[in-house]
């Protein structure tokens, strides 16, 4: 990689293919290489040579597919170029690592994150001994992540291995064929029929595991009891003893848990709860906890969801209703009994047609709880929940006042959440969560789905529910940019297209899709349909996950085409699916009817028909049952390119936007300028830097300022990218821009600082220019603008103080008069720049003459500046006089000395200049020029032509000085100075100078070899060593 594409150390190399990479018609045999930052390929055939990088960040596609053209090929798509490899030995393999790659890269844009390594990653056994630890960290990464898929696990859960086994089904009286999972927490089954059966065991909740006695019937069998008196039996165990001994040594690092399955979580009856801390009250006094804590066990909704709390003084129903919640209710008491209770039930396809039926309320939170795996959570941090809330209320942050905002208008029409007691739980579990999870802190939406979960669960179980929500089921969706909510309405477009494809069509020319789905998707239906009706939704999503919301969406769809087909525009196509969801009813419910907001949206005339719930769901399977999680994350990472893609090409145009009037660029190459800084910025997540990405990027900034580079980085920036350029000298000159950019000091630049220091070395005036290099080697933090507003605002407040003893009639309008006079900005002038001394005119001197090596005019130059310096030290010497109080010197001795004794300040400069010119040697590049070892430097002859020291050739030695550094004369004068003003006058007397410094920049130039290195595409022939030599450069 270093060698080939001139990638620096850190960049490591995940794995390589051979393949065929299409350049026009012509397909070049080569190497692909895949880093952790960047696609490459390579290859030289017959004399030419083809190399290719492009950055994961840039890619906007990724697709594996089979054309005529491109057989088995892959496609990768940038914004401005599209990229064809076909011929690989494995092709599958190989599409798989680039998605991962994607993916990180995605995250990186998203999150900011950059890739770390897994330290922990066991060694490589002999079969996968070739094979980089990256390409198997990033195979461990996979599997894991479709383990914790599948079994709803915490993030955090490594799978250790996988084995084909049977596992004896008690409720069948059979052996099912599936795999056996073995993690650091869990032991999981799977059928290798899908949802015939489902098995989770956590470690926690095992009290033998033992190996049963073999059969002919039943082969190598391995039994596992569990604390709540189940036993499991798995057999036909490939490795039975390696089996039992990991989970052995499993066994003994889980700590003995308080907490246990063997009773099941259920909330307490009513009973158990003195009637004076349960009952309601309105003015909230039963919503807080006493002696000072925000949460404790004593809470009514500490132990039960507000639906019981709210229901418990209701007179009991004895209708067809009620008698169908009971008998729901003895459904699942059967299923319990048979399939056990608890993490460690049998999950089937009974399970299944259960919660299709619909969950009766006295169980939903415990269901929600199991199938979602938010109890494993809660289970394993006792405690958690109640120590957040005591740390996190109180705080005042973006997130609790939005919180704040958002209590009342959670709910308004259910009663629970009319009081106070609701609204404070509500607000517990949301600031709970936003101290938890600062990165995604509140979103609008989230207060809907908690108030939901407050009405069936207690305040931990929601919290812990609202977890699982949000980091598991529906990812990235709660964020400052909803990101998995758009990716998901991109899926369900897309799912749309395939499945209705007429309505598609009609429904994109509308823009309807767009504008309905986001809410649907953000709030599982719960703000768009009755609360009856979307809570079955609810149950359904936490057993299926998200393709259920996705086939109800669908129906929905499906159920209006027709009407829709005859819209016209997008408010009539929205009125008719809001009528139609608002009439989705459930008539099973046993509540009492809770009003929907939108019933606005029925006009007066004759209703729609009422429409089902359960027949809804039914149809949804019926027509669209055949979705699977696997396609519909096939279809969320090509959906998460183009969203996160056109998210920043969203914020790159309002950045742009923010400083196109404050600088004199071009949309356009405002727009490059930003891909290549927040290219370095996102470089430095995987590269390394002087602090972490994470640091240097706040989300909650605007665009503007949430990417900033350190001092390296911007380094690197001017060196690539300034007009500027004074060889070893660069670095210290980028460093001396960068501190006067950082005007608030904390070792950081935002993209509008930077884009300020640029615009002035390409777009300024000679004024200007001068003005800016003229600041850069004054000390920072010591400019006189701040100096000169500093003592105007003690003046303003001396005069205010002045005025208020004087008088006792307060004019407020002249004191916000004087307010705001010292509050505005100070428009800089020439004037107001402080005095240069001598050892900073000095290292002006040498930036100037390393700036003008390599330049068509470099002789010309080193005249005119020689002479200007010149006239700047007798300027210097005779303001000296002056500010000496009109001390007499010598006028003869003033400027030139006799007898080798030339004045401190040109013998400095000399020196200085005579450094400068060690430090970057003229180079020649013509074979005209004469080449004489005896030769003095083109410099010294300026120097001994323009600065009329008599004694300059005899003692003074300009190039490899060796004589005595300390002579007499060659101490700084700390009364030498000039200003400004001094310094452009002198450098207007010389027309090099002048056409030097009022030459235009090309930045698209210097913009394009940026690029080149980044990687853009080149061909170079190898025929020979000259021509390889021109092609470079």
């Amino acid at each position: 990689m270093r060698k080939l594409f001139g990638m620096p150390g850190e960049e490591k190399l995940v794995n390589y293919y051979s393949c065929s990479y299409w350049k026009g018609r012509v397909p070049r045999q080569g190497w692909v290489y895949l880093s952790v930052n960047h696609l490459c390929f390579y290859s030289f055939l017959l004399g030419k040579e083809v190399t290719l990088v492009v950055q994961w960040t840039e890619v906007t596609r990724l697709e594996k597919n089979a054309t005529l053209v491109f057989p088995e090929s892959v496609r990768v798509s940038t914004r401005h170029t599209e990229h064809y490899f076909s011929m690989f030995l494995n092709i599958n393999d190989t599409f798989k690592l680039m998605e991962q790659l994607a993916t990180i890269a995605m995250r990186q844009l998203l999150d900011n994150e950059g890739f770390s390594a897994d330290r922990t990653l066991p060694k490589a056994c002999k079969t996968l001994k070739n094979v980089s630890a990256l390409k198997r960290d990033l195979d461990a990464r996979a599997k894991n992540e479709r383990y914790r898929a599948l079994f709803r696990l915490t993030p955090d859960e490594r799978l250790d291995g996988h084995t084909d086994c049977t596992l004896w089904t008690p409720f069948a009286k059979m052996h099912i064929v599936g795999q056996l999972f073995v993690s650091n927490n869990y032991i999981c089954f799977c059928s290798r029929e899908e949802d015939l059966c489902q098995l989770i065991i956590p470690l926690r909740e095992v009290s033998i595991v033992e190996k049963a006695d073999s059969s002919s019937v039943l082969p190598c069998p391995v039994s596992i009891s569990t604390k709540n008196k189940m036993t499991f039996l798995f057999a036909n165990l490939k490795d039975r003893d390696f089996l039992v001994q990991r989970i052995s040594d499993f066994l003994q690092r889980t700590p003995d848990k308080l907490w246990s399955d063997g009773h099941p979580l259920v909330s307490p009856s009513p009973s158990t709860t003195p009637l004076s801390s349960s009952l309601p009250t309105p003015t909230g006094a039963g919503g807080e906890p006493s002696q000072g804590r925000h949460y404790s066990p004593s809470l009514p909704t500490a132990t039960q969801g507000l639906l019981r709390i709210y229901q418990k003084d209701d007179p009991e129903d004895h209708g067809p209703k009620a008698t169908k919640e009971k008998m729901k209710e003895e459904s699942w008491n059967i299923h319990f009994f048979e399939f056990g209770r608890g993490v460690c039930m049998y999950r089937t396809s009974k399970t299944r047609e259960l919660v299709l039926n619909g969950i009766p309320e006295s169980l939903r939170g415990e269901l929600w709880l199991l199938f979602s795996g938010a109890q494993n959570e809660m289970a394993t941090h006792p405690g958690y929940y109640a120590e957040l809330v005591e740390q996190a209320m109180g705080r005042c942050t973006l997130a609790t006042e939005e919180i704040e905002r958002d209590l009342h208008r959670s709910m308004p029409e259910h009663h629970a959440f009319q009081n106070e007691m609701g609204i404070a739980a509500l607000r517990r579990v949301l600031t709970a969560y936003a101290c938890r999870n600062p990165g995604i802190g509140y979103c609008q939406a989230m207060n809907i789905v908690t108030s939901v979960l407050l009405l069936y669960c207690t305040e931990e179980e929601a919290f812990w529910l609202l977890v699982a929500l949000c980091e598991r089921m529906l990812p990235d969706y709660y964020n400052t940019r909803v990101v998995g909510a758009l990716v998901d309405q991109g899926v369900f477009e897309e799912l749309t297209r395939e499945c209705l494809p007429l309505l598609y069509e009609h429904m994109q020319e509308l823009g309807v899709i767009s504008t309905i789905s986001l809410s649907w998707f953000l709030t599982l239906f719960l703000s768009v349909m009755p609360f009856d009706s979307a809570v079955l939704l609810v149950d359904c999503f936490f057993y299926e996950g998200i393709k259920v919301i996705f086939q109800v969406a669908l129906a929905v769809l499906h159920a209006n085409m027709d009407t829709l087909l005859g819209c016209t525009d997008e408010g009539e196509a929205m009125t008719i699916l809001g009528r139609y969801l608002d009439n989705v009813v459930n008539k099973q419910t046993v509540s009492p009817p809770i009003p929907h907001l939108h019933a606005l949206l029925t006009s007066g005339d004759e209703p729609p028909p009422e429409i089902d719930v359960f027949q809804l769901i039914k149809s949804s399977y019926d027509k669209f049952g055949s979705l699977r999680a696997d396609v519909i994350e096939q279809m969320r990472f090509k959906q998460r390119l183009k969203v996160i893609q056109s998210l920043e090409d969203t914020a790159k145009r309002s950045v742009v936007r923010a400083i196109m009037t404050d600088s004199a660029f071009s949309i356009e190459e405002l727009e490059e300028l930003y891909v290549l800084f927040k290219a370095k910025h996102i470089m430095s997540c995987y590269w390394g830097a002087s602090c972490t990405a994470a640091e240097r990027h706040d989300p909650s900034l605007p665009y503007l300022e949430q990417y900033r580079i350190d001092l390296e980085q911007f380094c690197q920036l001017f060196g690539a990218l300034g007009t500027w350029l004074c060889g070893t000298h660069t670095v210290t000159l980028a460093a001396r821009h960068f501190r006067l950019l950082d005007s608030n000091k904390d070792g950081l630049i935002n993209f509008k600082e930077f884009v300020t220091g640029l615009s002035g070395m390409y777009h300024g005036d000679m004024t200007e220019k001068l003005k800016l290099l003229y600041k850069l080697h004054l000390p920072p933090g010591k400019q006189g603008k701040t100096t000169l507003q500093d003592s105007s605002c003690i003046a303003i407040r001396i005069q205010c103080n002045i005025v208020m003893s004087v008088s006792e009639v307060k004019d407020y309008k002249y004191y916000l008069r004087m307010w705001a006079k010292e509050k505005e900005p100070k428009i800089e002038t020439i004037k107001d720049l402080p005095r240069m001394n001598q050892e900073q005119f000095i290292e002006l001197c040498k930036t100037l003459y390393n700036m003008f090596s390599e330049d068509p005019l470099e002789q010309e130059l080193y005249h005119a500046i020689a002479t200007v310096a010149s006239l700047l030290l007798r300027i210097g010497e005779v303001g000296k006089k002056f500010t000496n109080n009109g001390a007499k010197k010598p006028t003869d001795t003033t400027y030139t000395q006799s007898n080798g004794e030339s004045s401190s300040g040109q013998s400095l400069v000399c020196k200085a200049l005579a450094e400068a010119q060690l430090e970057t040697p003229p180079q020649q590049t013509s074979d005209e020029e004469v080449k004489d070892d005896t030769s003095v430097s083109s410099y010294s002859m300026v120097s001994t032509g323009s600065l009329q020291c008599e004694d300059i050739a005899d003692d003074t030695v300009l190039i490899g000085c060796a004589g005595d550094q300390q002579r007499r004369g060659s101490t700084l004068d700390g009364d030498w100075s000039i200003t400004f003003e001094q310094v452009l006058a002198s450098m207007l007397t010389e027309p090099p100078l002048v056409d030097y410094f009022e030459k235009k920049g090309d930045i698209q130039a210097r913009m394009a070899t940026c690029k080149m290195q980044r990687g853009v595409e080149r061909q170079v022939s190898s025929s020979s060593d000259h021509e390889l030599a021109q092609l470079s450069t």
